[in-house]
């Protein structure tokens, strides 16, 4: 894996990617530097077999305040606007990272211990499991800087909860509590801050010894669900099965079944 800038750390073990965001001092908002820091470590996941579940979590009592905006003020009074630059630059950064971690092959288990807004809060509905603590919050916080939605909030938010609700946090920039949020389908558990890393390492124990390749696929069968008919889903779903077919991990699992043992999958 690739070093990074010490505000966004990085730790593979036993599988298991486990990626930090180190600002604490600053609400763990993220500026470009720390963005493509973590675009570039969930797309070496995508395609390291060695990765076989990543953890997206960070230091401090919040998740992620968004992006760093001092730095947006700063950019805003020194650039000088052409056209597409801006477009460009959204397309390739906030929306980038949101793609990385929908786009990863691996599952992305997100723990929340504290606030998560703006774009920080698109990571944790981008993440494929999501463990929120009692205090944890979440919300789209655009409105109250006079800014539009970005970083996929319009594509993630009303597929995750429902246009009404979705039109309701990004206009009025109001907090949405972790009770909450798991009413909506937003996160798979809440539970206690003392329990948060006991939570999380249940789902990365079962999700590091599965079969890591059939996950993927799954997972992009899902997400590509969203937008497409129900003809392409079929045939993408018998693509994937005749993919995953030919993998170590399905002959495992077939014999396993059959000698009636527990099966011992190597996540390919």
């Amino acid at each position: 894996m690739a070093e990074t800038e010490s505000a966004v750390l990085a730790e593979l073990s036993g599988g298991v990617l486990t990626i930090s965001i180190n600002r604490p001092a600053n609400g763990n908002a993220v500026r470009p530097v720390d963005r493509d820091a973590l675009i570039t470590l969930f797309r070496e996941a995508d395609v390291d077999h060695e990765v076989r579940v990543v953890v997206l979590r960070a230091n401090g009592r919040q998740f992620c305040g968004g992006a760093d905006v001092v730095k947006l003020a700063d950019g805003h009074a020194k650039n000088v606007k052409r056209t597409t630059d801006g477009m460009k630059k959204i397309m390739g950064g906030a929306q980038a990272l949101v793609a990385s971690v929908l786009d990863c092959s691996k599952p992305v288990v997100a723990a929340v211990q504290g606030a998560a807004a703006g774009v920080g809060a698109h990571l944790a509905y981008a993440a494929d499991l999501v463990v929120a603590t009692e205090n944890a919050f979440f919300a789209e916080s655009f409105v109250k800087r006079g800014l539009v939605v970005d970083g996929g909030g319009a594509y993630l938010l009303p597929r995750r909860i429902g246009m009404q609700k979705a039109k309701e946090m990004a206009f009025f920039g109001e907090r949405l509590s972790a009770a909450e949020a798991l009413d909506l389908g937003l996160v798979n558990k809440v539970v206690p801050a003392d329990e948060l890393d006991d939570e999380v390492a249940d789902y990365v124990g079962r999700l590091s010894g599965a079969p890591t390749s059939a996950i993927g696929l799954t997972k992009r069968l899902f997400n590509e669900s969203l937008d497409g008919d129900r003809a392409s889903a079929f045939t993408t779903e018998a693509m994937a099965q005749e993919i995953q077919s030919y993998a170590a991990d399905s002959r495992e699992g077939v014999r396993a079944f059959v000698e009636k043992r527990p099966a011992e999958f190597v996540g390919w």
